[in-house]
């Protein structure tokens, strides 16, 4: 799996999880388990769709070094 996540947008996805997942637990609503989507692409720096449609939002440098 090559990285196609910027170090931004890892952080953006990684607090909006936590905030929906937060936001599940609170009403009690399965649907917090959405929010371990974008935790997980952020953690692993990687999307599904991204690398189907040929995005990436990383920076050349970082997605050699990762």
């Amino acid at each position: 799996m090559k990285v196609n996540v910027g170090q931004t947008e890892r952080i953006i996805r990684v607090v909006v999880g936590v905030v929906i997942v937060g936001v599940g637990v609170a009403y009690g609503s399965w649907w917090g388990a959405i929010g371990l989507v974008p935790i997980a692409t952020g953690l692993t720096g990687w999307c599904p769709p991204y690398a189907l449609l040929g995005i990436s939002t990383c920076s050349k440098a970082a997605a050699k070094t990762e």
